[in-house]
């Protein structure tokens, strides 16, 4: 079994023109922190998948600080308006080419993160808080998962 943790970048400023320019407020810097407290002492993490845009790169590189990954890649499919089939694709090919990995933390957007954890387990469709994190158990060999729940940041 491998674990599949997918979570929604931190609090970030308001809409502007340039969505993927946008970054975290002060509240989802620590948001960030928190949750990657969190990951490390529940999950501990050793590959990291990760949007392009400002604010999932802020997310991730405050997660990073309680973190050790062995394995990191941005990834530009995973951004507000990507698929979530070709993402979920995607990152099963990875797991398949990294057998060694157990657990994977990916860090994206609304409303894909829904939509991630729907292809895994349908009719899970999960409304994240900034910061939220799905926790999902996925087998390789059967393609089958299991949703265990969604964990939200107190700050």
């Amino acid at each position: 079994m491998k674990t599949i943790l997918i979570m929604r970048h931190g609090e970030a400023g308001p809409m502007q023109a340039n969505d993927a320019a946008r970054l975290l407020t002060n509240r989802g810097q620590l948001q960030a922190l928190e949750m990657g407290l969190w990951v490390s002492q529940s999950y501990q993490p050793s590959a990291l998948l990760v949007s392009p845009y400002s604010r999932a790169q802020q997310t991730a590189d405050a997660v990073k600080q309680s973190n050790q990954f062995t394995f990191e890649e941005t990834c530009a499919d995973i951004i507000p308006s990507g698929s979530a089939s070709f993402a979920v694709d995607y990152l099963e090919t990875l797991i398949s080419m990294n057998e060694a990995i157990s657990t994977w933390l990916i860090v994206a957007h609304m409303p894909i993160v829904s939509y991630m954890v729907d292809q895994f387990v349908p009719g899970e469709m999960p409304i994240f808080p900034t910061a939220g994190i799905a926790v999902i158990e996925y087998c390789p060999k059967t393609h089958k998962a299991q949703y265990k729940g969604l964990h939200a940041p107190k700050v």
